[in-house]
């Protein structure tokens, strides 16, 4: 979780006043970094723990092949919205209810805040897991002791957001270095030392489940875990000199995170069996490093890990109040949610973003592998806005605005929009019901703010389609409900 899920998920301003005309001074190996900067995060660290638990070298291979065609074609998506659709700037939600309506738009803007507060449930327990190294009372993030500490930490983060912290430009070059130098560090050290026999016992992995196509799905949500907030690279047009610099930095950047992800995953298949790969304690990258050069690879790890994850938790649990903002500030959300104090931060945003963080980091205590399981769950509740905003890429694609002219390279457009749509129902499915259930436990009691916001402002609730739509998130979150408490779901 990246800082793959990168903050941006649109123009969104941090100073909640209409943003100031961008300088477009940025040429393409500076978008580039830009993009590379935002989606290389926290995520990448577990890689090898979650493919060893789920396939081999072939699987992964398929798993990363599908996930960058997939992700490239969102990312493609979100590009062509942002140069066809520029008034559209409210965030992701904005072109599910521009192509759907209202309430369409508003579970994806409530959709994407929760991707982004479970996401920040992943940080807490990677940081614990990773302090489990040395206090073994933090276990892997979700004992006792771990949530209590975790907890500490997030409502300490709270109330210095409050106070008007916002991500500074040295914090930002503190969290790229941490993030990128031990990691590219991993790469050539586990190149050298490559063990080709390792390797190839690694190839086919354990088919036991059935067999490679089987093991590849259990990866899915891993993959789109750690691309989420593909959509950034879209909002850097605003400061390109050209706009085709933007395409160019967008396939520079996504291939060069993709060869990085790929490369984690890959060569730690050469350094160690599956199955003792598949039980690393998180951060997984660290204990693969320590099987090579020894405990020094675990310090290495572990110190890039806190400072990248604490770095990134601060501006994402900022920019998470910030997506339920402006869906305040555009009459999407209650009023209260655009509440703003002396220091421009949106306090009851905030407040509701960190007790969100804070539900779903107690669930850890409950759960046996607390890091999947919120990684899981952010990507099942992101899945709904890119599918939204796909949906609505291809249907202007099919049948333009009046007025609107297809420009040259609509074609390809379309086909980018067509594959992006099958691609996010092919992930939905992969998910699997568990997971899609689980999602909407938040989806249909969430819904208690769109009614707030069609009272405010005199409104009839819902439409019959809109009904109909909250009936079945309903339906769905109950059977949720029954199957935590008769087991048939698990965390």
């Amino acid at each position: 979780m990246d800082e793959a899920r990168s903050p941006a998920a649109g123009p969104v301003s941090t100073s909640h006043g209409p943003a100031a005309p961008a300088e477009r001074t940025m040429a393409v190996p500076a978008l580039t970094a830009m993009v590379v900067g935002s989606m290389v995060g926290a995520g990448v660290f577990s890689l090898p723990r979650n493919f060893a638990q789920s396939t081999g070298v072939l699987g992964t291979l398929i798993a990363w092949t599908i996930a960058g065609a997939g992700m490239l074609m969102l990312a493609f998506v979100f590009q062509s919205l942002a140069v066809r659709r520029p008034h559209l700037d409210a965030g992701v939600y904005a072109y599910a209810k521009a192509g759907f309506g209202e309430y369409p738009g508003f579970l994806s803007a409530l959709g994407y805040w929760a991707s982004a507060c479970v996401g920040n449930v992943t940080y807490w327990v990677l940081i614990m897991s990773t302090l489990g190294k040395i206090w073994p009372a933090m276990g892997e993030g979700s004992t006792l002791l771990a949530v209590a500490v975790s907890s500490v930490g997030l409502w300490a983060f709270h109330l210095v957001i409050r106070r008007g912290v916002r991500e500074a430009a040295a914090i930002n070059q503190i969290v790229t270095v941490a993030k990128l130098v031990p990691i590219v560090l991993f790469v050539v050290i586990l190149a050298v030392s490559f063990q080709a026999g390792v390797f190839g016992d690694n190839f086919w992995g354990d088919a036991a489940g059935g067999g490679v196509l089987s093991q590849v799905n259990d990866t899915m949500l891993i993959t789109v875990f750690v691309f989420l907030g593909v959509e950034g690279a879209s909002v850097y047009s605003r400061y390109a000199r050209r706009r085709e610099d933007v395409g160019r930095a967008t396939v520079l950047g996504f291939l060069s995170v993709l060869a990085l992800f790929a490369s984690v995953t890959l060569l730690s298949y050469a350094a160690l069996p599956q199955t003792e790969l598949g039980e690393l304690q998180q951060p997984s990258v660290a204990g693969v490093l320590e099987s090579v050069v020894g405990t020094w690879g675990t310090v290495l790890i572990s110190v890039g890990v806190i400072v990248s994850v604490l770095g990134a938790y601060l501006a994402w649990t900022l920019m998470a109040a910030e997506v339920l903002f402006v869906a305040a500030r555009d009459r999407d959300m209650p009023r209260f949610l655009s509440r703003v104090n002396a220091a421009d931060v949106p306090v009851s945003a905030l407040l509701m973003t960190t007790a969100l963080v804070q539900v779903v980091l107690l669930t850890t205590l409950f759960s046996e592998d607390a890091f999947t399981f919120t990684l899981k769950l952010c990507t099942a509740l992101s899945l709904v806005p890119y599918l939204l905003a796909a949906g609505y890429a291809l249907r202007i694609g099919v049948r333009p605005d009046a007025g609107e002219r297809r420009e040259r390279g609509h074609g390809r457009e379309l086909a980018f929009a067509a594959l992006a749509v099958l691609y996010t129902l092919f992930l939905i499915v992969a998910a699997g019901l568990e997971f899609l259930l689980m999602a909407l436990l938040i989806y249909a009691p969430g819904t208690v703010l769109f009614v707030r916001t069609r009272r405010e402002a005199g409104r009839q609730v819902f439409t019959p389609v809109e009904l109909a739509l909250f009936v079945v998130a309903t339906v769905g979150a109950l059977a949720g409900v029954v199957g935590l408490a008769t087991g048939v779901i698990s965390i």
